[in-house]
């Protein structure tokens, strides 16, 4: 049985010294829950204290984002190599680096190929947009992602896929627990594919959009959901912990 992962992306909230107080927050609560990864992913200026908050427990860190190249004249970015040092996991791909930085499949493949090479565990994010979804171009919106951000990456049990509906993403619309599993489905037809079936039944798919308490073990119900992308609800402690031990309950 695949491991369940709860991500929380805390996008760009927190300060250092807030960052802090969430981490201890719910730090106890997290390391208690057994048989779910547990993933936090703060802004960059918070990796080192946050890595610190957490050293020692069952806790893994992770970024929100990379830069393709290890060093160079790229002001403002954060090279693979730094992330290395401090975290396990980054997300790449995910929405809105590809709305609002213009992020195409070719970037994010550079992404992906330049965190494996430092021994990153890339969380890959794909989704279609709202107008794509009524328009019925949802599995051809998805598997173009998805094949275009992996080609030329051989397989690799390091890395995580997040099926984030774009339209779901900060709005309080999650898909239902059904549409997600029968996308995560064909995300994991897709990467058999890919990468035969052997993989596919070892890849971990999550699903993000407006994951949240209320709907988690709906979600975490369904067969092809191995875990979830969280956004607002990872900057509440009480709501996270219950979120996790809600995926640990499920995965018994």
């Amino acid at each position: 049985m695949r491991l369940p992962l709860i991500a929380g992306n805390w996008k760009m909230n927190t300060t250092v010294a807030e960052a802090v107080a969430l981490v201890k927050e719910m730090r106890g609560g997290l390391d208690e829950v057994a048989n779910v990864e547990k993933v936090i992913c703060p802004p960059f200026v918070s990796l080192q204290a946050v890595r610190d908050l957490i050293k020692g427990t069952s806790i893994k860190l992770g970024a929100q984002n990379l830069y393709f190249e290890e060093k160079g004249a790229y002001t403002g970015e954060v090279s693979p190599l730094m992330l290395a040092e401090l975290c396990e996991f980054v997300i790449i791909g995910h929405s809105e680096r590809r709305q609002y930085f213009n992020e195409t499949g070719e970037i994010v493949n550079k992404k992906i190929k330049a965190a494996l090479k430092v021994g990153l565990k890339p969380i890959l994010c794909i989704g279609e947009k709202l107008e794509e979804n009524e328009a019925g171009k949802t599995e051809a919106v998805v598997t173009g992602q998805l094949k275009s951000s992996l080609a030329g990456i051989n397989y690799t049990a390091s890395l995580v896929i997040a099926y984030e509906p774009i339209w779901a993403i900060g709005t309080g619309k999650a898909a239902t627990s059904q549409q997600a599993n029968d996308t995560i489905g064909l995300i994991r037809r897709t990467v058999s594919g890919m990468y035969g079936k052997a993989s596919a039944q070892e890849i971990r798919i999550l699903y993000g959009g407006s994951v949240n308490a209320a709907n988690t073990t709906e979600l975490m119900k369904q067969p092809e959901i191995d875990g979830a992308l969280v956004g607002g609800a990872s900057l509440k402690a009480s709501d996270f912990l219950s979120i996790v031990r809600q995926a640990a309950a499920i995965r018994k």
